[in-house]
């Protein structure tokens, strides 16, 4: 899980294969998607958005795609293994570097949203992750806006997780942000992009 080294693609592969047979380490699966007072108890529940700017059937198909295909985590400088879209049921490895080493987790994707006003997925956590939850990312109209909402509840799994508490907890916060922050981009990229 942590190593002074970024893990080799043979090695993350490996993690994968042997993560893919684990169940969940937590039981309410699919939660992450139910409005907040309806998460489960037991966990901190976080909830952050963005407004990705004026709804456009052509921004929320470039935002959707970007998220589809893990843009949220990779702007936010993440690794995901494999390189592939996100599918229902996939298994992946997230690398995430800290200021000494990296971190290796694992995660399942639970759901994929593929509705008329509403697109993304949740992926919850394998016995290879440091903390024990689920996470969505949800893009949605609201009103004649498009709107990205991270939306988790997670608790401290493994002792490293635990003891470092409010690090982890700030490593979160940033993490978060930057997901959004990275959406921010792909909207403002395409907005660029449009013939002004």
């Amino acid at each position: 899980m942590f190593s002074l080294i970024r893990p080799t693609p043979g090695r993350l592969a490996r993690f994968i294969s042997e993560q893919s047979a684990l169940s969940l380490t937590y039981p309410e699966r699919g939660a992450s998607l139910a409005a907040p007072p309806a998460m489960p108890a037991g966990y901190r529940h976080d909830s952050w958005t963005a407004d990705l700017g004026s709804f456009s059937p052509e921004l929320a198909d470039r935002a959707g795609q970007a998220l589809l295909s893990w843009q949220a985590q990779r702007g936010a400088g993440l690794v995901i293994e494999p390189d592939a879209a996100v599918r229902d049921g996939a298994t992946f490895a997230i690398v995430i570097r800290l200021p000494i080493g990296f971190v290796t987790a694992a995660g399942r994707v639970v759901r994929v949203l593929d509705e008329p006003d509403r697109r993304g997925f949740a992926y919850g956590t394998l016995p290879g992750h440091p903390e024990r939850g689920e996470e969505a990312f949800v893009l949605a109209r609201e009103g004649d806006r498009l709107v990205l909402t991270v939306q988790a509840f997670s608790r401290p799994r493994h002792p490293l997780a635990r003891l470092g508490g409010p690090v982890t907890r700030a490593l979160q916060r940033k993490t978060n942000r930057r997901y959004l922050d990275a959406m921010r981009a792909v909207a403002v990229a395409g907005d660029a992009a449009q013939p002004g």
